[in-house]
């Protein structure tokens, strides 16, 4: 009798050998349960050509092209990705909503002889506990990491982690650096894979204690901070980081060196500064930034444009203050000594 299970619970996950998405590459790209494997009876060709007879034809025609494709995919998954599992293999098995594609899956599988489970409401299932969780209310006790512009909030947080800290870092999961000049080169990830993401990680925290996040707008990129999530960090407290615009110049040069290297994307960046700089400002700028004078440009941008901006947003916040570190430098040995001040701070809160 083959098994089945709604229970999508981390330790539930890793009882299996392997949790198998049989949907096709485009569905899978845009969102799955993290750890999956995308072994699809239907490609996105085929999934397309198959819908289009079933609509504009005849269903039945629709089902008998389809069972054959879904019949040589599954036959080209057991002589490649699956041909060196043995007997006691114990997959998790899925589709969008657990039908007929999975379906297809499992049937063979369980004539094989493994002990297959089928996910009941396939991906469906996941998607709804990923958002009952970050759109639901919010159960975590936040810190925000803020400063300004190159006072090293995204690098502190590794070190925050090794220290034992709870961290989230939510740019590395938005794939982008949560700025103007943020993107990495890389396309970020979909906001749904964004939040299975942000999901797993969480799903991971003690939440008796708190987690450290950077402060960041509701947006990173193109991608939106879920509300739960959202309305922790509203009412998160702060630990303030603080370094001379010099210091936060150099640093920013070397994390943003690979925009820098680009002149022409630099330039597109600059272009997109809110009007309020004047057309001399910004021109100024961007001659800066085709001599190459990095730095220059980096102090320049942080002076007038981001630390005003950081001012008049601090100025706005109502949210206690439970820590500042003042850095001479953002250097490496700054970086730790911060991170073990952080560290201390948050244990003494957490023992009082």
């Amino acid at each position: 009798m083959i098994r089945r299970t709604t229970d999508l619970s981390a330790a539930a996950r890793v009882g299996f050998d392997a949790i198998i998405d049989v949907r096709s590459p485009a569905e899978f790209a845009e969102d799955h349960i993290p750890g999956a494997i995308n072994l699809p009876v239907l490609d996105n060709d085929e999934r397309a050509e198959i819908g289009t007879i079933y609509v504009q034809s005849s269903k039945f025609l629709a089902r008998r092209i389809g069972a054959a494709k879904v019949a040589r995919n599954i036959a080209a998954h057991l002589d490649g990705a699956l041909k060196d599992r043995d007997g006691s293999f114990r997959p998790l098995v899925h589709c969008w909503r657990g039908g007929q594609r999975s379906g297809a899956m499992v049937a063979v599988m369980d004539q094989i002889g493994w002990p297959v489970t089928l996910l009941d409401g396939g991906y469906m299932t996941w998607r709804r506990k990923v958002q009952t969780t970050l759109y639901g209310e919010a159960a975590w006790s936040v810190v925000l990491l803020d400063g300004g512009t190159g006072s090293g909030k995204t690098a502190l947080l590794p070190r925050l982690a090794e220290r034992g800290v709870q961290t989230i870092d939510l740019e590395g999961l938005a794939g982008h650096r949560g700025s103007l000049f943020g993107a990495t080169g890389q396309a970020q990830p979909s906001q749904k894979w964004f939040e299975s993401r942000l999901y797993e990680a969480l799903e991971g925290l003690d939440r008796t204690r708190p987690v450290v996040v950077e402060a960041e707008s509701s947006r990173i990129g193109a991608r939106t901070v879920p509300p739960a999530l959202w309305s922790a960090m509203g009412r998160a407290s702060v630990v303030e980081l603080s370094a001379p615009v010099e210091a936060r110049a150099a640093f920013s040069a070397r994390v943003y060196a690979d925009i820098a290297a680009d002149v022409a994307a630099l330039e597109t960046a600059l272009g997109r500064l809110p009007p309020h700089h004047s057309k001399e400002t910004v021109a100024g700028w961007k001659a800066m930034a085709h001599e190459g004078r990095t730095v220059d440009l980096a102090a320049a941008l942080i002076a007038e444009h981001y630390d005003p901006a950081y001012r008049r947003m601090s100025a706005r916040r109502d949210r206690p203050v439970i820590g500042r570190v003042e850095m001479t430098a953002v250097s490496d040995a700054e970086l730790d000594r911060a991170a073990d001040l952080i560290s201390d701070t948050l244990s003494r809160r957490e023992r009082a």
